[in-house]
């Protein structure tokens, strides 16, 4: 469980976002993190999955390795308000750990780095995604994974990256469902920040993934924080009406008491379970 100081320290950080926040919580973590990283190292870093140095992946397996089992595949974008973020490596756990947290619970995780804002505008996020997903569908089975049993999941950026994949991709029959970790989907006006990786104003209506989020027949996980900042809790109460009125139920979803938006993501693989323990169930179910 989340223990009492972590849970005062985020609840003393508030709603705010930024790099101190983020610093922060990563520190909160580490010693968990540091501990995970040494009991499940990365199997592969740096596979290139394009042309470009960010269209790389990274990937983790179950330290049981039973040769022919073919397992579900947890692929995970990381945040970074479409400008920054990292996959991690060996040498830093920071978003490494959501591939740990998935070869932990006996899945293969792979996680990507993507190309960049402002250098890289929309659809790129998504592109890449569809890139890596590509190269996992042919390559994924020599480390252990199922290509017909992928799951995508992203936080933040990485959430709109998936959901904007789910919107430009739609006929992808592999995807067995989507976590989405407190992202933003179109159910609020655009700001300034966004318009690096959107354009302007009047391309935004267009280019929000907020019809595909809606209306996709791929199962969802739609997760946001106790302390999100009010635009993201927003926009998850806006896509849980969204798919109420659309489809005439919610999909599985949560607000994690005890964390703000950085630690939804940086916190799984520790002693807190109550968010692994959901995501687990949801790839078990999906994939079944």
């Amino acid at each position: 469980m989340q223990s009492r100081h972590q849970r005062n320290t985020i609840a003393a950080l508030g709603y705010g976002l930024g790099p101190d926040c983020l610093k922060q919580v990563i520190a909160l973590y580490s010693e968990q993190q540091q501990r995970l990283a040494e009991a499940y190292p990365a199997t592969a870093v740096d596979i290139a999955y394009g042309t470009h140095p960010r269209q790389v992946l990274d990937l983790y397996q179950p330290l049981e390795n039973e040769p022919g089992k073919q397992r579900p595949v947890l692929v995970f974008v990381h945040g970074g308000g479409f400008l920054k973020g990292d996959k991690g490596d060996n040498g830093s756990w920071h978003n490494a750990n959501v591939g740990r947290m998935a070869a932990k619970a006996g899945f293969v995780g792979v996680v990507i780095n993507y190309r960049l804002a402002p250098e890289h505008t929309w659809p790129a996020g998504s592109d890449d995604l569809a890139l890596a997903i590509e190269w996992v569908q042919k390559n994924i089975q020599a480390y252990g994974g199922d290509a017909s049993k992928l799951v995508l999941m992203g936080t933040s950026a990485g959430a709109v990256h998936v959901s904007g994949y789910l919107n430009l991709y739609p006929a992808q029959s592999t995807i067995k469902g989507a976590v989405l970790l407190s992202g933003l989907y179109g159910f609020t006006p655009l700001d300034e920040r966004d318009c690096f990786y959107y354009g302007e104003q009047a391309l935004y209506a267009e280019r929000a993934p907020q019809a595909a989020v809606t209306n996709t027949d791929i199962p969802l996980m739609v997760t946001c924080s106790e302390y999100d900042p009010p635009r993201f809790q927003q926009e998850f109460v806006g896509l849980m009406q969204a798919r109420l009125q659309a489809k005439g139920i919610m999909p599985r979803a949560s607000i994690i008491p005890g964390h703000n938006h950085y630690s939804l993501a940086t916190h799984l693989g520790t002693d807190d379970t109550r968010l692994s323990d959901e995501i687990s169930a949801f790839i078990q179910e999906v994939c079944a």
